[in-house]
């Protein structure tokens, strides 16, 4: 694994599921930070509550197109990279992809090396850079990416893995409303079969941490969504 992998996040769209899967369990195996749906709305209601390094979009899904989630994606302003996979393999699908605003095109089948070369380009493209691993915030939090580890005022939170993933997507999304669902999707490698009560309880735990180092209870309740961080 390279370590400067775990926190790039790819948010895969992809409505076979068997594809889905072994994408999923590969790109893990690399180090990616994986999201998966299987729909171009899905997409959007996912761009729009965090920010991805790589979109993986199939051309052909229900409920909106990866060309169309793709054009809505570019409209917004987002600048992750895109990577269209699709058996449509006319010189006129290239275009039309490219000009829409994806920054690459892979044909199935793939060989899955070929995706992984072409992650890493799109993203070289992009000039990513994943030095920050280290992220101070306004509130006094202070976040470490590579040891997990989050400080209050310089004070170490003593959090668990799970309560730091936690932490960290609210501070990436601060003063917005996460549903529970998303956050649920997000930290668990598997919200099957993850209850609310899961969540709540996580909740619970981060809150009392923050409470014990001397903080005010920024973590609120948003009843019948979800949580956010709010001063």
């Amino acid at each position: 694994i390279n370590y400067e992998d775990i926190f790039m996040k790819i948010l895969l769209a992809e409505d076979d599921i068997r594809l889905a899967k072994m994408l999923v369990f590969l790109l893990k195996k690399e180090g990616y930070n994986v999201d998966v749906v299987d729909n171009g709305e899905d997409v959007l209601n996912y761009i729009a509550v965090k920010d991805y390094d790589i979109v993986l979009l199939d051309w052909m899904m229900p409920r909106k197109s990866g060309i169309e989630a793709c054009a809505v994606i570019r409209k917004q302003g987002k600048n992750c990279g895109i990577i269209m996979l699709t058996a449509k393999d006319t010189l006129e699908n290239r275009i039309e992809g490219l000009d829409t605003g994806a920054d690459d095109y892979i044909v199935k089948p793939f060989e899955f090396p070929e995706l992984l070369a072409r992650i890493r380009s799109v993203l070289r493209r992009h000039n990513k850079s994943y030095q920050s691993n280290i992220i101070h915030f306004n509130n006094g939090i202070t976040i470490d990416r590579v040891k997990f580890t989050a400080y209050s005022n310089g004070q170490d939170l003593l959090l668990t893995r799970r309560e730091f993933q936690l932490l960290d997507l609210l501070l990436q999304n601060e003063g917005t409303t996460l549903p529970r669902e998303q956050i649920i999707g997000s930290i668990w490698d598997s919200a099957d079969g993850i209850s609310s009560n899961a969540l709540d309880a996580l909740i619970k735990l981060l809150r009392r941490k923050m409470i014990d180092a001397g903080r005010k209870d920024i973590i609120k309740t948003v009843h019948g969504i979800g949580y956010k961080i709010e001063e």
